[in-house]
């Protein structure tokens, strides 16, 4: 059974295969998923590994030295649901109206 990891507390310099390195003296690797910074690409100190077998060996390395940070390892849960679609008070499309300076909104056709 695979067993998912979330991992914080990653350096910013590691990489996917150094991370898969360190968690394969635990059992098969399947994945390794560091999250990045959508704008800059750097990472952001945290991400996912998925193995195969090992998952209960992994979660002993909880507070283990990994490029000199502490690494925090725990199970991940699973993503929950989410209904939203932005982050605007307005919700829905706000594709066809942008305000002024003046706070009227103007019909703006992009088709």
């Amino acid at each position: 059974m695979s067993t998912r990891l979330f991992v914080k507390n990653i350096p910013w310099s590691a990489t996917d295969q150094e991370l898969a390195s360190f968690f394969g003296q635990c059992g098969t690797v399947t994945n390794v998923t560091l999250i990045t910074d959508r704008e800059t690409g750097r990472s952001k100190g945290f991400g996912f590994v998925e193995l195969e077998e090992g998952g209960e060996e992994a979660l002993q390395l909880n507070g283990s030295e990994f490029g000199g940070r502490k690494l925090i390892i725990e199970k991940a849960r699973p993503k929950e649901q989410r209904n939203d679609r932005g982050g605007s008070y307005r919700g829905g499309d706000h594709r066809e109206y942008r305000g002024d300076h003046r706070g009227r909104s103007q019909r703006q056709d992009r088709y």
